[in-house]
């Protein structure tokens, strides 16, 4: 058979269609080669998409400029690509520019790396310093100038005279050597009884070779990382790869220390902090084998792995997982059909596990796994409420009296407090007690945060920035703008004023010096060099501090008023999870949740310790109201610079919804976060019986309705996991 003069090459932009390209004679691809197609003016990398072309005129088609030296993409990540584009509405060509991340570097550079070598003659001036020189590099191995002078202890000066007189000649280096394998059959750390009973199903799926998802399901401290890395194990001895996912960058540190103490190296690391060149390098491992193992944010699902042969994702039911911008979609869904096509295994792992996943193990489509007790015979910490309405702190202050008590009683016996607040920044909001006006922040409908620590005012929406004022920008008084409400640094003020002798630390994403400064000050926590830790929602999960025994929630209520179906789940996981965190080592631990509302069902369950009492009654409550997992939910967010723009696309949109059975066009209403980087936002929410193929629906109903004009654009939100 002769090879194809066309193929249909898929592009990294914002196109849902392949295009059509000549092939030279002499050119020789086939599908999943990445190549370079004209665009425009520019050459894109591509690539060759399954399909034969329609009919074509050839002597219209733009040629292919050449094919890349890459590893072609996998058939089953191009089914990936496909499917992912298809369920979130999504151009299949923004899709594909995720999985092409890090290729601009993924070819072998250009010009090999240059060393030098011993020539086989004698220098002109034969010095005591060249003769070393000399000596050393009698064995003829190529070295770099830098480490050959280190070797034979001379200066650089005596390498480049050498060179000069002709007793040492130009030589290309060798290539480095492949990084050490993680070694598989390494001994693990003793398990109890439950830990290796699950480790051995985990294993045992592992091993089989097919797709299959298990939800492990263990209680905090239970030991999940020791037993699901039992299955990487399993997957690496059988010559495959592992993908293990964590929601946050300061969880990758912890985990890379327990990986390192399994099997003896590091693992490679892919997020967003990576730097392009690190990217590049992992991209070729991953490809060709020679990386087995990866630790990654949710970006990672989208690396060529060879042979992809299990998938785990830690803290699955972390709300980080979705990504809100781009291409929307849930990084744990679309795990579990990665594994799919990939046919490797699926381990989502949780302490509290979202209520899709328990309902999906209930309907027998996941095995669950079971870790009901903490590892060690360590017992949960006792949690109890402590009622702000009668039993709350002085005006002015955020810790009541019985808070306070504890802490002291915590410091006496040399052991550790968490102060939890889901909120960074030393104040939420700024406002004027002369005229009322409130500190908002230019391009959003949001108010803008006090960092006090840095003498800045920042929207966490879009990150504008500005210096806090001495003056009210609107009636023009002077020392009259007051914080309002507490944020972490705030909390933080009033810890050290109680305990002027402790050592306090704040962390939340605002640590200055980025991941590297965050992972140091984690560690000193778990060396015990700091007593009180105040933290955002980044503390609440994965660490594991043994001198901590006391958590205090400052607002217990933080998001049990929330417009969202979604709301008192978080909270519970939110809050089981930083009470957590207390009693992991050989002490017990306890938390102390402030709270208005003591006698909400959240707070209740919290301080009964009943578990499953609440998902009984949360998973009550979705059914009745026909909300996810027992239904479907699909967002249209219509953004323009106007209102006026914003709200009339809405409303056509709103007309030209189809009629179906089994679905409902809820809105347009103006969305609660109206003006996000200066565009106005209107919502329209399609909620569906769960049998419903939501994502077909909204396609015929965009391909029926007016399209954007102007600046206009439509952002398709399938299963939404914000309301904002």
């Amino acid at each position: 058979m002769s090879p194809p003069s066309a193929v249909e090459v898929l592009l990294p932009v914002a196109l849902d269609r392949a295009l059509t390209y000549a092939v030279p004679e002499g050119l020789v691809v086939a599908p999943g080669d990445v190549v370079l197609a004209p665009l425009g003016s520019r050459i894109e990398i591509g690539v060759v998409w399954d399909g034969a072309p329609a009919a074509f005129d050839p002597a219209r088609l733009k040629r292919l400029q050449g094919v890349v030296a890459a590893a072609p993409m996998r058939e089953p990540m191009r089914r990936f690509v496909d499917w992912i584009a298809d369920y979130t509405v999504s151009p299949r060509g923004q899709v594909l520019r995720m999985a092409l991340r890090g290729l601009g570097v993924d070819t072998p550079a250009a010009a090999p790396k240059m060393g030098v070598r011993a020539a086989g003659r004698a220098p002109a001036r034969p010095t005591p310093a060249r003769l070393r020189v000399l000596d050393v590099a009698a064995d003829g191995v190529p070295r770099a100038k830098s480490a050959l002078a280190e070797e034979a202890g001379v200066s650089a000066s005596v390498i480049d005279g050498l060179l000069a007189d002709g007793a040492l000649v130009a030589a290309e280096l060798p290539p480095p050597p492949p990084p050490p394998r993680p070694d598989p059959y390494r001994p693990g750390p003793k398990l109890s009884t439950g830990q290796a009973s699950a480790a051995e199903a985990l294993a045992a799926l592992t091993l089989a070779r097919r797709f299959h998802v298990a939800l492990l399901d263990g209680v905090t401290g239970s030991g999940k990382t020791e037993v699901y890395l039992e299955a990487v194990a399993a997957a690496l001895k059988a010559g495959r790869q592992a993908l293990v996912m964590a929601p946050e960058i300061a969880l990758t540190g912890a985990f890379i220390d327990r990986f390192s103490a399994r099997f003896g190296v590091r693992p490679a690391v892919w997020h967003a902090s990576v730097g392009e060149k690190a990217r590049g390098a992992i991209r070729r491992g991953v490809a060709s084998g020679e990386i087995p193992a990866v630790v990654a944010a949710r970006s990672g699902l989208f690396l060529p792995f060879a042979d992809l042969g299990l998938i785990v994702v830690d803290e699955e039911h972390d709300a980080a997982y979705k990504q809100e911008d781009g291409v929307l979609y849930n990084a744990r869904d679309m795990a579990v059909l990665r594994g799919r096509f990939e046919q490797a295994p699926v381990i989502l792992a949780s302490a509290t596990p979202s209520l899709e996943s328990r309902a999906n193990a209930e309907r027998g489509r996941y095995a669950r796994l079971a870790l009901p007790d903490r590892f060690g015979g360590r017992t949960l910490p006792e949690v109890s409420a402590i009622d702000m309405r009668s039993a709350g702190p002085d005006r002015g202050d955020w810790l009541s009296p019985r808070l306070v008590h504890a802490m002291a009683e915590t410091l006496r016996a040399g052991d550790q407090t968490l102060l939890f607040l889901n909120r960074r920044g030393y104040a939420p909001l700024t406002v004027c007690r002369k005229c009322g006006h409130r500190l908002k922040c230019p391009n959003c409908s949001a108010w803008m945060v006090e960092h006090r620590f840095r003498a800045r005012l920042v929207c966490h929406h879009c990150g504008h920035t500005g210096p806090t004022p001495e003056s009210c920008p609107s009636c023009g008084a002077t020392d009259s703008l007051v914080a309002c409400g507490p944020g972490v640094e705030r909390i933080r003020d009033e810890a050290v004023a109680r305990f002027p002798d402790a050592r306090v630390s704040v962390l939340s994403s605002d640590v200055v010096g980025g991941p590297e400064a965050l992972r140091a000050e984690l560690d000193a926590i778990e060396r015990g060099e700091v007593d009180i830790v105040v933290g955002t929602q980044m503390v609440t999960k994965g660490h594991n501090f043994p001198k901590l025994t006391l958590v205090g929630i400052v607002d217990a209520d933080f998001a049990l008023g929330a417009a969202d179906p979604r709301s008192a789940e978080r909270t519970f996981q939110t809050l089981e999870q930083v009470a957590g965190r207390a009693g992991r080592g050989e002490r017990p631990g306890r938390a102390l949740l402030q709270t208005h509302e003591p006698e909400h069902p959240v707070i209740r369950a919290l301080v009964a310790g009943d578990r499953e009492g609440f998902y009984a009654l949360e998973t009550k409550a979705r059914k009745a109201a026909g909300m996810p997992p027992f239904g479907r939910l699909a967002a249209l967010i219509v953004s323009a610079p106007t209102r006026e723009e914003a709200d009339a696309h809405a409303r056509a949109l709103a007309r030209a919804a189809p009629k179906a059975d089994g679905l409902r066009v809820l809105g347009p209403a103006e969305a609660p976060l109206a003006m996000v980087r200066g565009r106005h936002r209107m919502r329209l929410l399609v909620q569906a019986d769960r049998a419903a193929d939501v994502p077909a629906y909204v396609r015929s109903w965009l391909g029926a309705a007016p399209r954007p004009k102007g600046q206009v654009r439509v952002a398709v939100d399938i299963d939404p996991q914000s309301f904002v």
